[in-house]
């Protein structure tokens, strides 16, 4: 619960702190401009408050891991929402705008993941998760997101080293494999989900596990 508050904090910070004028540059999420990123944490955000006021009672049938699906084929942009992110990130207009409804979503979000109980049961995406695991996966979310928003601001600040060792432990579970301990966990996430190429001697060091990426996450 705390990484989950913290990853979001230091997402929404990292957001707020984004020159308007980088709105309109690319985000690491490709095809995605940093507007149409900081729209999708939008749809996060109520996605999380939706999902959070959906209680269950049956049984849970994922965890933290198993929430995701996992492709190796990154996303075409045909899906329908993936389509309608960045026409609803342009009808904003004003980056202030969005920051604005991120912002007042994003502390409700927040709040009502401090306030929930870790153990009670919520449903979402026809699955069924307890809070705790439903909060861990999006510590991976917040932490990626993270790390595509800063992208291209090697000055801006890295997402804290807390979240991102959780959101390698949990991208580690979903491969069901250890990536190399020489490989920062920044580099794990970044090649682990396409979001960067391994080099040749990466490749190598990564072994057999190379074929098996990237894991694409939705």
């Amino acid at each position: 619960m705390d990484l989950f508050a913290e990853s979001w904090a230091a997402l929404r910070t990292a957001v707020a702190e984004t020159p308007e004028e980088d709105f309109g540059k690319p985000s690491g999420c490709a095809g995605w401009l940093v507007r149409d990123l900081v729209c999708h944490l939008v749809i996060d955000a109520q996605d999380v408050l939706i999902t959070l006021a959906t209680p269950a009672e049956s049984e849970p049938t994922r965890n933290a891991a198993t929430y995701w699906k996992v492709s190796h084929t990154p996303p075409t942009g045909d899906d329908p929402l993936d389509a309608l992110i960045p026409r609803l990130a342009a009808a904003y207009g004003d980056p202030g705008l969005l920051t604005f409804h991120l912002d007042d979503l994003g502390s409700a979000a927040g709040r009502a993941a401090v306030l929930a109980d870790r153990g009670a049961r919520v449903s979402t995406k026809e699955q069924v998760l307890t809070v705790g695991d439903y909060l861990s996966a999006y510590v991976l979310e917040w932490t990626l997101h993270h790390l595509d928003l800063i992208a291209h601001r090697p000055s801006a600040d890295a997402p804290p080293a807390e979240t991102l060792a959780a959101a390698r432990a949990l991208l580690e579970e979903i491969a069901e494999a250890s990536f190399p301990t020489e490989f920062s966990d920044t580099d794990v996430l970044l090649m682990g989900t396409g979001r960067r190429t391994p080099t040749d001697a990466e490749e190598t060091t990564l072994g057999d596990l190379t074929a098996r990426l990237p894991l694409i996450l939705s």
